[in-house]
Parts: C-alpha cells; sequence; structure tokens
C-alpha cells in the first residue's frame, strides 16, 4: 500500500465517477482519497456501488470544502490538465514522473468533468502533469485520467530496486510550510495596498503562489523567508521601492 500518494478530485460532478476512481486506486494498491467540494451527496449509494469493491476507500477519504486546507500535508502537487498550460510552472511527462521524489508526500490533483482546472487551482502546483492522447481529441473521463497516472506510478514505484532515502541534513519544506509563508507574505502586501488595481489581484496572487510553489525550498529556507517578510513589515520601509516588482507580475 503507498500510504504517501494521493488522489485529489477537485469539484467532481457525477457520483459514478467518484467511485469508478475509487475503484482504479485499489486496483494499483493506493488509498488515500481527497474529495474537495462534490457536487453530489458524498459519500452516497451510487458511489459506492460504482466503486466496486473499493467501499473502504470511500469510507476512509477526507472531505474539504476548497482545495488550501486539503494541501496543508502535502509536499508535492501535480496537477493534470488536458490542454497545455502557459503558466511558469514546471511542466511534467508521464515518462518523466521517475524525478519525482516518492518517498515525500505527493498527490495529484483532478479538476471537474465539464472544465477541468482553473489556472487559479493550478497556481498552487509544484507540476502539471499533462496526458499524451488524440490531438483532437483530448478530453479524458475522470476516472479514465486517473487510472492512466495510477498505473504510471504503480509500475514506476514496483520496478523501483533501490529504495528512497531522505537527507539528514536538508530537509524539504512541505505543502503546509510553503503556504503559511505565502500566505505571510500576500498578508504584508495587502497592508501595503500592493495588490493594484483591485481587478489585476486575482491573476497577481495566482503569479506569486506559482513562484512559490514552483521552488524546491527547505524547511530552513522557508524559515528564512518568513523572517524576511515579517522584518520587512515591522521596519515599515519605503515600499514604493517595490514598484518594479510589481511590473513583473504583469
Amino acid at each position: 500500500m503507498f500510504n504517501n500518494i494521493f488522489f485529489i478530485l477537485h469539484k467532481p460532478q457525477l457520483s459514478e465517477n467518484i467511485g469508478a476512481c475509487a475503484r482504479a486506486m485499489k486496483n494499483f494498491n493506493f488509498s488515500k482519497l481527497i474529495v474537495i467540494n462534490p457536487k453530489p451527496t458524498f459519500p452516497n449509494d451510487k458511489i459506492v456501488a460504482t466503486s466496486v469493491g473499493a467501499n473502504e476507500i470511500i469510507k476512509k477519504s477526507k472531505v474539504y470544502v476548497n482545495l488550501e486546507p486539503a494541501m496543508k500535508n502535502i509536499d508535492i502537487l501535480i496537477s493534470t490538465t488536458s490542454r497545455f498550460r502557459n503558466k511558469n510552472i514546471k511542466h511534467i511527462k508521464l515518462n518523466e514522473l521517475n524525478k519525482i521524489d516518492f518517498s515525500k508526500k505527493v498527490a495529484f490533483l483532478f479538476g471537474p468533468e465539464a472544465s477541468g482546472l482553473s489556472n487559479n487551482e493550478i497556481s498552487f502546483s509544484n507540476y502539471v502533469l499533462q496526458i499524451p492522447s488524440n490531438t483532437k481529441f483530448k478530453s479524458l473521463n475522470l476516472s479514465h485520467s486517473l487510472i492512466i497516472v495510477a498505473q504510471t506510478i504503480f509500475q514506476l514505484l514496483n520496478m523501483k530496486k533501490s529504495k528512497y532515502s531522505k537527507s539528514k541534513k536538508i530537509k524539504p519544506a512541505s505543502k503546509k510550510n510553503i503556504q503559511a509563508m505565502a500566505n505571510l507574505c500576500i498578508k504584508h502586501l495587502e497592508e501595503i495596498n500592493f495588490f493594484k488595481p483591485k481587478e489585476k489581484k486575482p491573476k497577481m496572487l495566482e503569479n506569486l503562489r506559482s513562484i512559490f510553489y514552483k521552488m524546491d525550498l527547505s524547511e530552513k529556507e522557508t524559515r528564512i523567508l518568513s523572517s524576511v517578510f515579517a522584518s520587512l513589515a515591522k521596519k515599515k520601509a519605503d515600499w514604493q521601492n517595490w514598484s518594479c516588482v510589481y511590473k513583473a507580475f504583469y
């Protein structure tokens, strides 16, 4: 059982797909399911029926209202998409997943069936994964996308002959630590009215989060940066010097 690998369904719309995803996870020895703001009542009889024996995964799954709290204990978040996103986030292919340190807590994020993930949701990611498919018909069923990813990881991890070893000197920052640091930075920027004009704020937040989440920071580095943000706020520096930084968000 791979207990450090999570599958996150963001706003799933159909009970059948949720159940099929749980079944696919069990096929490949995964058990950690997270469901965010599902459209159908969760759980329900149809979800259980279509899980076909994976009811335990449904019972033990965690449900959240939105994405941010679901990531607190995640170290690496990989978002899946059917189309290329021209964002400043690392793109990774299925055959490149061997680069991921699966000794950490790794989560794969899947968007709603009708629309997929928004750019805002993807901005929380360390990587974006695009499953190769017919260029004229790219849209995959939710459970089909998950089973492709699950089978790829299952095969990859079973082929590994050597175990991952964590460095005792450098402890990687958890998603929770990076999230806290990013929120601290955003808080202080809001205090100096940095996000203007207001209609640009969502896009600026996306870009800012993207910068933090794509960096492979250590726990020590997040503490240092958090201290820097806190110190700058206390000293009430001349924030007009940030104008050059402000322009970079566009």
